[in-house]
């Protein structure tokens, strides 16, 4: 009676042994090639090392610079399964000014948001590491 339980296990264990191996192996055969275009556009828009996004806020007819704005960039990188986003806030500091570090290459999208200004919201390309971008914002129409 052992040696008939033994001899069992022993064939169930080769028998799922040779499941795993031939599930892997076309697994392996079923991945595509890396495509070469596709991996330019990825790369475009991943974060650059030591890049700087500099994005310059003014206001109203007298181009006042814009302090404590809050500044959103984002990005979204698509991909078939998950997409990757990037986002970052970041402030303006008493000359308008706010700096992004790390900012991808590729298209983005910049908000701004600030007390007593209109809300502002566009796409930019950014193709230069260290690019401005100098945003001009207007008062909101009165309601009353």
């Amino acid at each position: 009676m052992r040696m008939g339980k033994m001899y069992f296990l022993r064939s169930l264990s080769l028998i799922v042994g040779f499941l795993c191996t031939a599930g892997l192996l076309s697994a392996r055969q079923q991945t595509p090639a890396p495509d070469p275009d596709k991996d330019k556009s990825a790369k475009a828009t991943a974060p650059v090392p030591n890049s700087r996004l500099t994005i310059e806020v003014t206001g109203g007819d007298s181009n006042v610079p814009i302090e404590n704005a809050s500044v959103y960039v984002k990005t979204i990188e698509q991909h078939l399964i998950k997409d990757k986003k990037f986002e970052v806030n970041v402030k303006t500091n008493q000359n308008g000014t706010a700096h992004v570090p790390d900012a991808p290459l590729g298209r983005v999208l910049i908000q701004i948001v600030a007390e007593g200004w209109k809300p502002y919201g566009h796409w930019y390309d950014i193709t230069d590491p260290k690019q401005v971008v100098k945003i001009h914002l207007e008062r909101p129409p009165r309601w009353y």
